[in-house]
């Protein structure tokens, strides 16, 4: 049984029809990405599985259990965390206190832990931690974003965009988290406009045009699609 599996999804912005029929499936441990240029539907995808939106019809299921229609805080509490494009940290609060935030659904006894972890994956953020987060870098603030859903202990991690306006030398690193997380035993969803790097990190992939899959397959079996290649590599 998938950890993650959406069947038939059909989820509408107002009168647009954003995703028409998606199926996809995420196992335990993997790392899955979903590919496609603005407006293809992998934000709206994310935002789903949330319980940001809603679908019109169709099913969600975590390892099994139906969480089509659950409340975004209901979908935190069962394991399932995103971190949002352009990161939303708690601008006025400080590093421990964003920290504090993404904890909300866990027991007391867990915090300490999770903090550890967090402050042992992002040093930085450790120094910086009575640092008011609007104060801090891009990539620092990116650090944070993953640093907080990371409190809540996922079971899946939803990343969307996480290298969006971030220096090279930074999505790097961003991308090493990723694989160390996964290698951690996190199960990752990832959303990336960088379709290379995702490629390199992710064990599989679905390529999305205008709310539909168009194509699935390994990471390898994307990156020698010529039509991949093409449209989303750079390689004519």
């Amino acid at each position: 049984m998938a950890l993650l599996e959406l069947e038939n999804v059909h989820t509408y912005y107002g009168q647009i029809h954003a995703l028409k029929g998606l199926s996809i499936t995420v196992d335990e441990a993997e790392i899955v990405t979903l590919i496609g240029g603005n407006g293809a539907g992998k934000s709206t995808t994310l935002n789903t599985i949330s319980g940001l939106l809603h679908p019109h019809e169709g099913t969600i299921h975590l390892s099994g259990e139906d969480i089509t229609h659950m409340k975004a805080h209901d979908v935190v509490a069962k394991g399932v965390v995103q971190v949002p494009e352009g990161r939303r940290i708690f601008a006025r609060l400080t590093v421990t206190e964003n920290l504090e935030m993404g904890a909300f659904t866990q027991e007391k006894g867990t915090y300490n832990q999770n903090l550890e972890r967090v402050f042992e994956l992002f040093p930085r953020l450790k120094e910086r931690r009575k640092q008011v987060g609007g104060t801090l870098s891009g990539g620092e603030q990116q650090m944070l974003a993953m640093g907080r859903a990371l409190m809540a202990n996922p079971r899946v991690l939803l990343m969307d965009e996480p290298s969006m306006g971030l220096a090279p030398v930074l999505v790097d690193s961003i991308f090493e988290t990723i694989q160390t997380l996964n290698k951690q035993g996190t199960t990752i969803l990832l959303v990336e406009q960088n379709a290379r790097m995702a490629l390199q990190v992710a064990h599989r992939g679905y390529v999305l045009q205008t709310g539909e899959i168009v194509l699935t397959g390994s990471a390898d079996e994307l990156r020698a699609d010529p039509s991949v290649q093409k449209a989303y590599l750079g390689i004519t």
